[in-house]
This record gives structure tokens, C-alpha cells and sequence, in this order.
């Protein structure tokens, strides 16, 4: 089994508050982390119907069942058994009596927000991080085949052909999570709103033009893409505010939480597609942010994450903010480097007063240099452990 790094904030969550809830996407190794890190719990799914309705119309005769020390996963399905389980929780008042998990952000996070605000910690697993693939000795060979194979565990540990993996994640994704957030009447509608999404990966977001070409109104756009965003599907990364230059681009990005999902969406049937794909710079920036993202949920906190760009096309891929400083970096697909990596970062560092130091270039290439504008990283060697 591949260790996963949230495990180790998972454990001490546990040991300070009476819940911890566990989100993020289907398949994501959930079920699988809690049970492993808590081998002494019980563990319930209320994806199960004689548990889901054991939960629903006997909520106290469920928490008598199962008192203290309980998995439960896919709590989201019962709503109403939250403020049972805070009542319960708050007349015991111990640590770690439960473990709470679920795949609807919104769903969960709604119920939780209600009824277990100040009594539960929430964390968040995304699918494996690059630095959790190499530890475990499944990284694929090539940048290429990282993006096309994506990064849920099951790909992994059953030997699954990505081309068989996704197409049924996104079918039951669609048939079954996206009719329980919202009633969607037309969902070829939705599947082509979606690949749509995937075609703009990297991209400004034009909520107009992803209505116009799916057939949809922008309201219903807005809506499908909260659906996503909730669903751990897409995010936006949003730009950096901080006025560096009287007119800076105020629209976000679209990523997906994997490129692997992304690659099925746009009909890439294997590695190989990826090296002449028009998206194929788009797809590394994404593999790269990911990492971010991944790294800082592994430390149970948010991203603090942002690009940059001004109205002539200056531009920093992402922007991360350390205690309370900025680090810079640009994201190339190529494999040569070239000084034009820091075009964009050195006009902002110049307008932020930003050191070189914290300036960074990350490409596909093997050598790491160190030039007068920034630091350049090979992404095989780069690492935010």
C-alpha cells in the first residue's frame, strides 16, 4: 500500500477534536486511509441502503450501535444524522470518536458548516501526489505518461488501463453524483459542457463562450461549473490582486484536480498523443499546480495559490504565498531552457520588489540551473517535500 502524507495529519487531528471529516473525489483513497490509519475503528458506509436507512429513521439507535471509534463514510447521504452525531459528541466529549467522510464537497461541507462547526477538523485527499507515486516506486516513465495516466489510486493498484478507468468514472460520476447535487435535465448537455472545460484547461475562464458553445444559458454555465468545482472535478485558481500595475487581468484560471480525467475528456487515447496535443503545455502547467494544490491539503490547510497577469500578456504561472512572502513560478512544457522563462516573473519581481530568490522556473527538462533572474528546476527533480 502507498503511504499516503496526509496520514500523518489525520492522526493528530484525531487526537485533538471528537470528528474529523475527510473530503475529496471519488476514489480518491478515502475509505482506504481511514481504515488503515484507524484499524481499530468500526467502519459503516451509509452508500449501503440498510445502513443509509438504519441512519435515517433510527438516528439515536445508530449512534447506540456505534458509540465511539466509527468510520463512517458517506455521510453526506443522511443529513439529518449530523446534529444527532454533534449531540452525541458534545455529551461525551472525547477525542477521535468519529471519522467522517464523503465525496460531495457541498453536500458535506453544507451539513457540517450547520450542525459540526468548531467540532470537527476537515481535510482533504486528492487522487496521488507525484511525490507519493515516486516513495511508492509506481511513477511513470515519462512526464507524458504521468499526465495521460492521472493519478487515482485504483489506476495503480489494479493495473487498469486508463482508457478503461476514466470512461466509467466520468459515467458514474455524471449518472450518479451530479443527480444528487443538482436535477440536470439534458446531461449530454452537461458531458459536453465538461469536455468543453477540458478543452480549456489553462485558459482565462469565459463563462460566455462556454455557454454559447454548450447550448446554455451563463447562469446554467455558473451553475455546472460550482457542480464541478464541488464534485473536485475543475478549480479556478484566482488571479493576485495586489496592484503591481494599473491594469491587471481580474478573471481566474481553469485546472483540473486530474490530468488523467482531463486527457479522457479530450479524447487522448495514450501518452504518445500528448507530445504534438495543442493542449499539451496547458496539461503540464496543470500536472505542476496540481502538486501544489496536493501539497498543501496534505498539510491541511488551503492553497494559497494565485497567477499574475497584466493587460500587455506579462504573466507568472503561479504564485504561492510562505509566510507572508511571495514565491514565483513559471511552468514550461519544453525540455531546453531558455532566459525567456523569466520574461514574465522579472517584470513582476521588478513591481513587487520581489528578490530572485523566490523566483522559480520549473520545465521537462533533467538539469537544475541557477541563473541571475531565478532558480530553474527539472520538474523529475523538483520536490515540496
Amino acid at each position: 500500500m502507498i503511504e499516503r502524507i496526509l496520514k500523518s495529519k489525520l492522526i493528530e487531528m484525531a487526537n485533538k477534536y471528537p470528528i474529523v471529516t475527510l473530503t475529496g473525489p471519488r476514489q480518491s483513497g478515502k475509505s482506504t486511509l481511514l481504515r488503515n490509519s484507524f484499524q481499530d475503528y468500526e467502519y459503516v458506509s451509509l452508500e449501503d441502503p440498510d445502513m443509509r436507512l438504519f441512519a435515517t429513521d433510527d438516528p439515536r439507535g445508530f449512534l447506540s450501535t456505534y458509540p465511539n471509534k466509527t468510520i463512517i463514510d458517506e455521510v453526506q447521504r443522511v443529513p439529518s444524522l449530523f446534529s444527532y452525531i454533534q449531540t452525541h459528541t458534545d455529551k461525551e466529549n472525547k477525542e477521535g470518536m468519529y471519522m467522517l467522510a464523503g465525496s460531495h464537497n457541498f453536500l458535506l461541507m453544507e451539513s457540517v458548516n450547520q450542525s459540526l462547526a468548531g467540532r470537527t477538523a476537515v481535510l482533504k485527499l486528492l487522487p496521488f501526489s507525484h511525490y507519493e507515486m515516486e516513495k511508492g516506486e509506481i511513477l511513470p516513465s515519462s512526464v507524458n505518461e504521468e499526465i495521460f495516466k492521472g493519478a487515482y489510486p485504483r489506476i495503480y493498484d489494479k493495473a487498469i488501463n486508463p482508457d478503461d478507468y476514466y470512461p466509467f468514472y466520468i459515467q458514474t460520476y455524471v449518472e450518479r453524483d451530479v443527480r444528487l447535487l443538482r436535477n440536470i435535465g439534458d446531461l449530454s448537455k452537461f458531458i459536453k459542457f465538461l469536455k468543453l472545460c477540458a478543452g480549456r484547461i489553462g485558459q482565462l475562464l469565459n463563462l460566455s463562450s462556454l455557454a454559447n458553445e454548450s447550448g446554455i444559458s451563463v447562469t446554467a454555465a455558473t451553475n455546472w461549473l460550482s457542480i464541478l468545482e464541488a464534485s473536485y472535478i475543475c478549480y479556478l485558481l484566482k488571479p493576485d490582486y495586489n496592484n503591481y500595475a494599473k491594469r491587471l487581468v481580474k478573471t481566474p484560471k481553469l485546472y483540473f484536480y486530474d490530468t488523467g480525467l482531463a486527457c479522457s475528456l479530450l479524447d487522448i487515447q495514450n501518452a504518445e498523443q500528448i507530445t504534438t496535443h495543442f493542449l499539451r503545455g496547458g496539461l503540464f502547467e496543470n500536472l505542476v499546480i496540481n502538486e501544489f494544490v496536493k501539497e498543501s491539503y496534505n498539510r491541511g490547510i488551503e492553497p494559497g495559490l494565485s497567477f499574475w497577469r497584466d493587460s500587455t500578456g506579462n504573466e507568472v504561472d503561479l504564485l504561492r504565498m510562505i509566510g507572508g512572502k511571495q514565491y514565483a513560478y513559471e511552468i514550461k512544457s519544453g525540455a531546453t531552457y531558455s532566459p525567456d522563462f523569466f520574461k514574465g516573473i522579472s517584470k513582476w519581481a521588478k513591481l513587487s520588489n520581489t528578490p530572485t530568490e523566490q523566483c522559480f522556473a520549473i520545465y521537462n527538462g533533467d538539469r537544475d540551473i541557477k541563473t541571475s533572474a531565478g532558480q530553474v528546476n527539472g520538474w523529475n527533480h523538483f520536490s515540496l517535500h
